[in-house]
């Protein structure tokens, strides 16, 4: 039985985390063992963990005083070095963030792997100094395999690091289909079905990235507009007051609700008659998926992947208007989609590369 290892930074709320949760327990059923090593054992997925996989701790020391950190934390790296060198047949930093999460992975095995979950060029507003600087202190070059999770992702990190693109790989995120199906049977209190036209959104409130300023706008324009709509916003974030403050000042009250976020948001996929994201980039958007499972359509921007939306919603340009008119479209036409959707194959495929990636 061979043993992998992935390292992040906690368990808490959160997309990076879902996917790490559920190709962990997909790994596990496939015969390997796992151990998941966390800078801080906490978080509200701790508890979907399979008991049959390993948690360990790996904590930087934290002193005011900077020589005795920098002392305590050399201890503690001589430790685990000692404790889990090359203990592993396969080991990745998941947590791209994390720095600890990269000395984690680089440690247990020479067969390692670095996650990107994002498209960092745009991330970083085309500043390669600084995204060459991100990945650099996380010693990028050290890894056997540099894994993204959307071409466009990769295509960006290959622009900043030519050097490396043999090493660079596409892996989209596993989806607990499942999972997913029997969650959104869960009965919710907060929101009731109603006799309009529901539009969702799920995700982190931070603008540079989500702009969910355009969701406001095109929602101010379809009142104007006198549609019978609602929009619900799941998740919060940095920006979360900005967007509530918009709201008020539109007098939109009635039409955006704000649920804050949700261990369990597949219900309100359920309720609801579309999903849309509005986002300048994303890494792979794990909303298709959900949204795919649960046969809702979906309006996106055209962000990575959005390729794969073809069947089952609408694409347009990373434009507020762009999203009214589409908002509106479906309000008047709604929206059949006409591509099915099959999770099995899709978790086949990716389950074959990460065979892959972890041989």
């Amino acid at each position: 039985m061979k043993k992998l290892l992935f390292a992040a930074y906690n368990l808490d709320l959160g997309g990076i985390e879902t996917s790490l949760i559920t190709l962990t327990n997909f790994l596990l059923e496939k015969g390997y063992e796992i151990t998941i090593a966390l800078e801080k054992r906490e978080g509200v997925f701790l508890d979907k963990i399979s008991p049959n996989i390993n948690i360990i701790e790996y904590t930087p020391a934290n002193d005011k005083n900077i020589i005795k950190r920098k002392i305590n934390n050399l201890i503690k790296r001589y430790k685990f070095i000692k404790k889990y060198k090359n203990k592993y047949d396969f080991s990745a930093s998941f947590a791209t963030y994390s720095i600890p999460a990269s000395f984690i992975a680089r440690t247990c095995s020479k067969n390692n792997a670095i996650w990107g979950h994002a498209d960092y060029l745009s991330l970083y507003n085309n500043d390669k100094k600084k995204m060459r600087d991100f990945f650099n202190k996380r010693k990028v070059n050290k890894f056997k395999k540099i894994i993204f999770v959307s071409e466009e992702g990769k295509d960006s990190f290959i622009k900043v690091f030519p050097k490396l693109q043999n090493k660079v790989i596409t892996c989209n995120n596993l989806i607990n289909d499942k999972r997913i199906l029997n969650k959104a049977e869960e009965n919710i209190n907060d929101l009731s079905k109603e006799n309009v036209v529901t539009f969702l959104n799920v995700g982190r409130h931070d603008e540079k990235q989500k702009k969910l300023t355009r969701i406001i706008y095109s929602a101010e324009q379809l009142k104007k507009d006198h549609k019978k709509f609602r929009v619900i916003f799941i998740g919060d974030g940095p920006d979360t007051n900005f967007y509530k403050e918009q709201v008020k000042e539109k007098k939109l009250e009635n039409e955006v609700i704000f649920l804050g976020r949700k261990k369990n948001p597949y219900p309100y996929y359920k309720l609801c008659d579309c999903v849309v994201l509005s986002s300048d980039y994303e890494g792979y958007p794990v909303v298709y998926l959900e949204s795919f499972i649960l046969n809702k359509p979906i309006i996106t921007t055209n962000v990575s992947d959005y390729e794969q939306v073809e069947g089952h919603g609408i694409v347009v340009e990373k434009d507020e208007t762009e999203i009214y008119k589409a908002m509106r479209t479906f309000i008047e036409n709604g929206y059949e989609i006409s591509k099915k959707f099959d999770a099995k194959e899709y978790n086949t495929s990716i389950f074959n590369q990460l065979e892959e990636i972890i041989d």
